[in-house]
């Protein structure tokens, strides 16, 4: 049996990336997963890392969403994987490089050699960027103050927008950005047209 493919879903809040990287795991019979939280570890690491009221430096940030990250490589994505099964992803390792890189300015080059440490060859086959401006984001969703990112200024989510999209410039190979400002019915049609083209998805 090969391995299954694995599809990250990334971008800013609100871009529309969780409601299509479920709706694209069913459709295609993959398992759906996502960051930080989806293991008992996980959520334990979610509560604190998404709490504002907990103070915490960029680099602590970082190091807890890899230590999720690594642990829910080797608990679930692997397993899953070499079992043959797809696995869908809402965010992987680029948010930590969008959000803690671009957007706090943690030192990419040893973030990433961290990234590497967290995942060691558990890389996706494609990452989807879906790419919103941030006034659309901002019409979509209401502001919660008590979450960590979402209560960040602008600036902050101007910064990570910019870095998913140079991530996507530099990795064209396995990154496909799509503009996810029209409605979700639309949307979902290129997002599709697209993984028409991987091997598991007209299975």
């Amino acid at each position: 049996m090969g391995r299954g493919t694995f599809l990250v879903f990334e971008g800013i809040d609100a871009s529309g990336k969780s409601t299509h990287a479920r709706r694209v795991a069913q459709d295609r019979g993959a398992h759906f997963t996502f960051e930080p939280g989806d293991t008992a570890l996980g959520g334990e690491l979610r509560r604190w890392l998404l709490d504002a009221r907990t103070s915490m430096s960029p680099v602590t940030e970082a190091l807890l969403m890899l230590a999720d990250r690594s642990h829910h490589v080797r608990t679930v994505i692997e397993p899953t994987l070499e079992t043959g099964t797809a696995v869908v992803s809402d965010r992987f390792f680029a948010s930590t490089l969008a959000y803690q890189g671009y957007g706090r300015g943690v030192d990419l080059e040893g973030l990433w050699a961290a990234t590497q440490l967290a995942i060691e060859a558990c890389h996706p086959d494609l990452t989807i960027l879906l790419d919103v401006p941030l006034d659309v984001a901002n019409e979509r969703r209401m502001r919660d103050a008590r979450d960590r990112f979402e209560s960040a200024d602008v600036d902050f989510h101007h910064r990570v927008r910019a870095g998913y999209l140079r991530i996507a410039r530099e990795n064209p190979d396995n990154w496909f950005v799509v503009d996810a400002t029209g409605d979700e019915d639309e949307v979902a049609g290129v997002i599709d047209e697209r993984l028409d083209q991987l091997p598991w998805a007209n299975g």
